[in-house]
């Protein structure tokens, strides 16, 4: 992709993601969100020895969803590499969870590239939410 990512948006994700704890996987990820009041809140992948870690977006929308907001405008996440460092499976839920039609979902390389964007339905096409249940909002 030839569009670029926001250079105060690339920074913060660059230093999230080089503060993540990976000593087993040696993966670090970072993520940052934008809530839909335009606030920021960066999250990184978070391990421990049994195996069952943090997320860097599950970390991201739990300090978005700690500070009482509740709606996604963006996400980005940032991985070591030149590769396509995507929301795993229950990410891609959580995002579910707080997004709508209108989030965008930018995943860039290593250096703050942007490799890829997704809308949620190209992230989790059908997916379950809360609109499912027939649940008041």
């Amino acid at each position: 992709m030839s569009e670029s990512v926001e250079s105060e948006i690339v920074s913060a994700l660059v230093a999230v993601r080089d503060r993540a704890y990976v000593p087993y996987s040696r993966h670090p990820v970072g993520a940052l969100i934008v809530s839909e009041s335009g606030t920021r809140y960066s999250g990184a992948n978070v391990e421990v020895a049994h195996y069952k870690g943090l997320c860097a977006e599950a970390s991201a929308i739990a300090a978005m969803a700690s500070a009482g907001e509740r709606r996604l405008q963006d996400v980005y996440v940032i991985g070591p590499g030149e590769h396509l460092c995507t929301p795993c499976g229950d990410c891609r839920q959580r995002i579910r969870e707080f997004a709508d039609d209108r989030t965008r979902i930018h995943v860039v390389d290593a250096e703050g590239r942007l490799l890829k964007r997704y809308t949620l339905e190209q992230l989790l096409p059908d997916a379950f939410g809360p609109d499912n249940l027939q649940l008041e909002r």
